[in-house]
């Protein structure tokens, strides 16, 4: 979960590639029991659903686990399959229509419809970015400022230089004197003790980690310096395809996964069980905990939980195209929609 913006950040770059490769699947676009994605569905037999997750499962994806074991998918007529994504990252299987609805972010959609990739944001699964730039606190770094003269772990994206020089510049603090080298596939706690002193993470996981291992960490929220970095990570999705084809499929699943995120919010114990339960191999303590600071973040300070603002796309592409990561702008417009999300 560390370091998903940033993996998935190249993922999107290839995305037009593996469109190429999978004309197939998208013009078909079957679920495993082979029905059409454009089928009427049957009342009597539950429609079957692949949602592909972004990364491994976490507190992140709980209202999806929460609406599976309340029953809310099935009140839906919603048979759903919580998978994990391929190699080619949960872009490409949403756009392909290898899985009708994913978890991604807002900068993978950003920049896979500037090179023609037609998904499209569905509802913030969390309101605000959580996260940012992680420090033990013995490394003493209190603010972008003390960046200098120390060494960033990350994965080489253009992204993550693109942001630490954003909040540096924010605080007239000079980049040249970070040292950047790539961490692998080494963890946060691991990394901080050898080659880093400080690295990119959600603190819903990471951060909370640390808090149980006794290992107190300073955080530097990257939304702190630049509203234009308030972006909505992660976000749920589907292509445009779905939407043209299959609307009320489209709205019979956004709401019921409005249903468990909600449930998630007010029953943030009970949401936890529910996901240690569909997968046990988690750490029961770090979810539980994760799952308690996370829950008031999913809708926070909108009207209702999924509630995505316009601007908050605008400006992150802009950002985008200011700091040449991207040549030009998108149609904000077409790139998200809150049509889906059930009235408050």
């Amino acid at each position: 979960m560390q370091h998903t913006s940033n993996t998935r950040w190249k993922q999107a770059i290839l995305l037009t590639i593996i469109m190429l490769m999978t004309v197939a699947l998208a013009a078909c676009g079957q679920d495993s029991k082979g029905k059409q994605a454009g089928d009427t569905p049957n009342a009597k037999e539950p429609r079957s659903v692949k949602v592909v997750l972004d990364w491994t499962p976490n507190t992140n994806h709980t209202g999806l686990y929460a609406a599976e074991a309340e029953g809310y998918f099935k009140e839906a007529g919603l048979d759903v399959e919580i998978i994990q994504p391929a190699t080619g990252g949960s872009d490409a299987m949403i756009a392909s229509g290898e899985a009708s609805f994913g978890i991604t972010v807002q900068e993978n959609i950003t920049q896979a419809r500037s090179q023609g990739v037609p998904i499209v944001s569905l509802a913030a699964i969390i309101q605000h970015n959580t996260s940012g730039f992680a420090a033990p606190k013995s490394k003493n770094i209190k603010s972008p400022k003390d960046f200098e003269g120390k060494t960033y772990g990350g994965w080489g994206s253009p992204v993550e230089e693109a942001v630490i020089r954003t909040i540096m510049k924010n605080q007239n603090a000079d980049f040249d004197k970070v040292k950047n080298v790539n961490m692998g596939n080494a963890d946060f706690f691991t990394a901080v003790k050898k080659d880093i002193d400080f690295a990119w993470i959600f603190y819903a996981w990471t951060g909370i980690e640390a808090e149980l291992r006794g290992e107190p960490i300073d955080m530097i929220y990257v939304n702190e310096s630049s509203d234009a970095l308030d972006y909505y990570t992660p976000v749920l999705a589907t292509s445009e395809k779905m939407i043209a084809e299959d609307p009320e499929l489209v709205k019979a699943f956004v709401g019921a996964v409005s249903k468990g995120y909600q449930f998630a919010i007010e029953h943030p114990e009970e949401a936890a069980d529910h996901l240690l339960k569909a997968v046990p191999d988690l750490d029961k303590d770090l979810v539980q905990a994760s799952q308690k600071w996370l829950s008031p973040k999913y809708q926070d300070d909108a009207p209702r939980w999924g509630e995505q603002k316009r601007e908050v796309w605008g400006n992150y592409a802009k950002w985008l195209v200011d700091n040449k990561l991207m040549d030009k702008e998108i149609d904000v417009d077409k790139a998200f929609t809150n049509e889906f999300l059930p009235q408050g």
